[in-house]
């Protein structure tokens, strides 16, 4: 059964986009990563686990992959491969990276991280091997296309708080660092593994970037949860120079409270309120509802 779910912004009507959607139910939803699909389906993953599906132009929040009976701890990354109709989650505790049948929720595949790993999020590249970011170890594993085991792909010291990752093309994955703020630029041999990492020079600063989604050869959108330096939640456009390792910071939205996930589809990128303080920090013990999603028009 669909779960209830009320959608306040865009009026729904004469074919009129949806701009903005609050979600009442799960009040445990606490979303921690988002993807999507092309013809504008929205799949959320809930930090208590399990994982929910938000219909084109709809405004209901169904259940797709059941929290029971999938070993489920802290769920966090969700990455849709529609190429491979698999959807990759990352869970965690322990670090673990999971396939799903993308049509039907069911578990295809579970691969886990070393121990003490922390899986946070996915990239996958052309030929369809999944990247997982750990963001505990500073490292990036890699599932090759019909194995059965994670390998190693990349280990360095700028790679401390490693998060979001998405390809700026076929052999560059960037990555960031939310717990130090970086942009980071992963060159990848012929073997799929890590030649060089190299910090990013960054227009403007950031503020514990997150979720970062590939919405062009080296062009961006990333969710940023903020801190100390930046305060609120942002949703910014970033555009790299790979000949000058320059990243372009241009905010698309901000105001916004922490934010943890972002996606792009038909034109719109959406990002998403976490609300994890309400889970574990100064609100918990609150209602958390409604979590907020909002749409905004790509450049």
């Amino acid at each position: 059964m669909a779960v209830n779910a009320c959608v306040i912004g865009a009026a729904l009507f004469a074919g009129e986009k949806i701009s903005e959607i609050s979600v009442t139910q799960p009040k445990d939803l606490f979303p921690e990563s988002v993807t999507s699909l092309k013809d504008g389906t929205i799949i959320l993953g809930s930090v208590p686990g399990g994982v929910y599906k938000i219909m084109p132009g709809q405004k209901e929040v169904k259940p797709f992959v059941a929290r029971e009976g999938n070993g489920f701890t802290t769920v966090l990354g969700v990455f849709a491969d529609e190429k491979a109709s698999t959807l990759w989650l990352c869970n965690t505790g322990p670090g673990v990276l999971k396939s799903f049948d993308l049509a039907t929720g069911m578990a295809k595949g579970s691969y886990p991280m070393p121990q003490g790993a922390v899986c946070n999020d996915i990239a996958v590249d052309d030929n369809g091997t999944a990247y997982a970011s750990d963001t505990a170890g500073g490292k990036l594993f890699m599932l090759k296309k019909g194995a059965s085991a994670l390998e190693e792909a990349a280990a360095d010291p700028l790679l401390a708080g490693a998060d979001g990752l998405a390809f700026g093309d076929k052999t560059t994955l960037y990555v960031n660092s939310v717990t130090a703020s970086k942009l980071l630029r992963v060159d990848l041999g012929p073997d799929g593994k890590s030649k060089k990492v190299t910090e990013l020079k960054l227009s403007s600063p950031l503020g514990a970037p997150d979720g970062l989604r590939a919405i062009g050869k080296n062009k961006f959108v990333q969710a940023e949860n903020g801190n100390a330096a930046r305060m609120g939640g942002r949703l910014a456009l970033v555009t790299v120079d790979p000949k000058t390792n320059m990243a372009t910071i241009t905010t698309l939205k901000e105001g916004m409270l922490a934010t943890p996930a972002t996606t792009a589809t038909k034109g719109l990128a959406w990002v998403v309120e976490g609300k994890q303080d309400y889970r574990n920090g100064k609100n918990k013990g609150q209602d958390p509802t409604p979590y907020k999603l909002y749409a905004v028009k790509l450049p």
